[in-house]
């Protein structure tokens, strides 16, 4: 068992309050935590003092020495061993993925393909600011001198916060790329880690330690939500996740960039929903990937009415590919379903599925395939507890079940009438719509519900890093400003 101490302003910190993290199977202990009351947070963040040298520090480096920064930690944090505790073992590769594993549910597997992801973004930074600024020659000084030419204009930006919150969440490590790109536009970060996944946070903070960042710029607290709540308040910009209750307060913040439920959905269009056959393998991608624990997964498939019954057939369909995925151990190379860390959550989930289902308009398909009563969707294996893909055929668009969405594959497939659809859908992070109509195109882009849209076959869970994510990280960091410069020559002075 390691210890994991705070890191105030790069510097590791045991606090005499300790949090135990344990293997979800077993219940043995693999590591304590310190923990961050908020009058420590408020010490340290409120005079500005900690947080004005990080900043300080970071801009005494170039963003090209940054970017290389950035480079150098994408393989430090890949296949370095690092530090969690000082004096203590290094954590390579593989204790990491064990590690996050048996604390999160997330099986092996994934964990590593979520490794490769946040290694890709650390090796491309460069590409990602481009995305986030519309093409600032970030790379080029643009930070370095507050201002440069962009298509023959003078442009300039001015940073609106000396630190960035980040209050995290212990779904996936994916989400971990959305905050990394706050050093490498020379802005320090103050994380709150989730309570069951400090690791990744933990391994990409010392990963860039390693490459060469300013240990002034990293703030690394543990804490609970009362502190949580403090760095929100404390740093003139955050990044919140969490459920809707959870970001819910802060959603009319404009110091905070919320991401709750994402509720991201796939459109059939008139002209496809013939053709559904061929987007099947899409459909179980955009539900199931990732386990289905990302605000990217599908929770709703949408078809028109005028599909000629297309919508039924797409969900008793899909319900049979989706009851084919069983739990597997956490080890298993083949593993596809995360593991709650807590079964009594998981139990409530299952009951409130139950509930909705007794209200008429709605049926749990994969329940009938897998000739089970809907409580057996509940799965225990190896000390580890699991919910089992859900798919609902939603005869009543207004039905609790068309809009949920839960922390495993589940996904509501819906039929309405095609001039209703659009209306209907409800606020979507990732909407794929599937048509090759140039009417409904033009109609998904100007759908203001819609967040990230996705023409054509590509699943909701795949992502473009150089495209934003529910918000823009560098317009919340930034603001442009008016800049005129004369001259250098000063006119004589009159005599």
């Amino acid at each position: 068992m390691v210890h994991i101490p705070l890191l105030r302003a790069g510097r590791p910190y045991r606090s005499l309050d300790v949090q135990t993290v344990r293997d979800l199977r077993t219940g043995e202990p693999v590591a304590t935590v310190s923990q961050a009351n908020r009058g420590l947070i408020a010490r340290d963040l409120s005079a500005g003092a900690a947080v004005g040298e990080g900043r300080r520090a970071l801009s005494a480096l170039t963003s090209a020495e940054l970017l290389a920064v950035c480079g150098r930690a994408a393989a430090w944090f890949a296949e370095g061993r690092l530090p969690v505790e000082p004096d203590g073992e290094l954590q390579g590769p593989e204790d990491y993925v064990r590690q996050l594993s048996a604390t999160s549910g997330l099986p092996a597997v994934l964990c590593r393909l979520n490794m490769e992801k946040i290694r890709t973004v650390l090796a491309g930074m460069e590409k990602m600011l481009a995305g986030l600024t519309l093409g600032l020659d970030v790379g080029g000084g643009t930070l370095d001198a507050g201002w440069s030419f962009q298509d023959g204009r003078r442009v300039s930006f001015l940073a609106q916060t000396e630190a960035l919150g980040a209050v995290l969440p212990s779904n996936s490590p994916g989400v971990h790329t959305l905050w990394l790109p706050a050093w490498a536009l020379k802005i320090p970060v103050v994380v709150k880690p989730g309570r069951e996944e400090p690791w990744t946070p933990l391994r990409i903070v010392q990963a860039l330690l390693a490459a060469g960042l300013p240990r002034e710029a990293v703030f690394y607290y543990p804490t609970d939500h009362a502190g949580a709540t403090e760095i929100l308040l404390r740093c003139g910009r955050s990044l919140l996740f969490g459920d809707a209750a959870t970001v819910g307060p802060f959603r009319d913040d404009p110091r905070v960039q919320v991401h709750g439920p994402g509720w991201s959905k796939v459109i059939f269009g008139e002209d496809q929903a013939a053709h559904w056959e061929r987007h099947l393998d899409l459909l179980v991608s955009s539900i199931a990937d990732n386990g289905g624990r990302s605000c990217l997964n599908a929770s709703g498939v949408w078809v028109p009415a005028a599909g000629g019954g297309a919508g039924r057939r797409i969900a008793e369909a899909l319900a049979e590919r989706l009851a084919r995925i069983e739990a597997l151990p956490l080890d298993h190379p083949e593993a596809q379903l995360a593991a709650f860390t807590r079964p009594a959550a998981a139990q409530r989930i299952s009951d409130w599925i139950d509930r909705q289902l007794r209200i008429p308009g709605a049926v749990d398909l994969t329940a009938e395939v897998r000739g089970r009563t809907p409580r057996n969707r509940l799965a225990e294996l190896g000390g580890a507890t699991f919910l089992l893909p859900t798919l609902v055929w939603c005869e009543d668009p207004e039905h609790p079940l068309a809009h949920a969405e839960l922390r495993f594959p589940f996904a509501a497939v819906v039929e309405v009438p095609r001039s209703e659809l659009l209306s209907r859908i409800g606020p979507t992070l990732v909407a794929t719509g599937l048509t090759e109509d140039s009417g409904f195109r033009r109609e998904l882009l100007a759908c203001p519900a819609i967040d990230r849209l996705n023409l054509g076959p590509i699943a909701t869970s795949r992502v473009s890093w150089d495209q934003p994510h529910e918000g823009n990280l560098f317009t919340l960091l930034y603001r442009q400003r008016a800049l005129q410069a004369a001259p250098v020559a000063w006119p004589e002075a009159a005599t």
